[in-house]
């Protein structure tokens, strides 16, 4: 069984796992519903480079301090059964799966507005980094390491 919050090394959990984690929550009965957030690789930057894939590392222990806070955070909502972030970490190609928001609750109207805070809060205080590999103009691969403010903004 998953954790509910955490970085994990590439292949080590997938979206079963974390259904199956969700599932397990005592209060799970009352819940109504899960939303779910699965970020990916895309195939090109925000300013139309083409991106040949990333990779992810992170300050562990720290990454999974906050992430683990956030989720016991937002847990306190009304309605809320469960909060999960899980963040993989290594080298990934285009199409393939970073990041797993869930969040259990009572009601639809709850679920959206925590699962987007979930993604922004994660996204601007979590302690992982994106190393972007870009094919330029010549055909040549660069890359460079994605700043705090672009990622926020992803």
């Amino acid at each position: 069984m998953a954790r509910r919050a955490g970085v994990y090394k590439k292949g080590a959990l997938g979206l079963y796992d974390i259904i199956q984690t969700a599932k397990a929550n005592k209060d799970f009965h009352k819940a109504g519903g899960i939303a779910l957030f699965i970020g990916f690789v895309r195939n090109e930057t925000k300013d139309k480079r083409k991106v040949k894939k990333l990779e992810l590392e992170a300050y562990e222990e720290k990454a999974n301090e906050v992430l683990e806070r956030i989720c016991n955070d937002l847990n306190r909502r009304d309605g809320i059964i469960d909060v999960q972030i899980h963040h993989l970490l290594g080298e990934f190609n285009v199409g393939e799966e970073l990041v797993y928001v869930l969040v259990a609750g009572a009601h639809r109207r709850e679920l959206f507005p925590i699962l987007q805070e979930a993604v922004e809060l994660y996204k601007k205080e979590a302690p992982i980094f994106k190393k972007e590999y870009i094919i330029n103009k010549e055909g040549k691969t660069e890359s460079f390491w994605v700043s705090e403010q672009e990622r926020k903004d992803d």
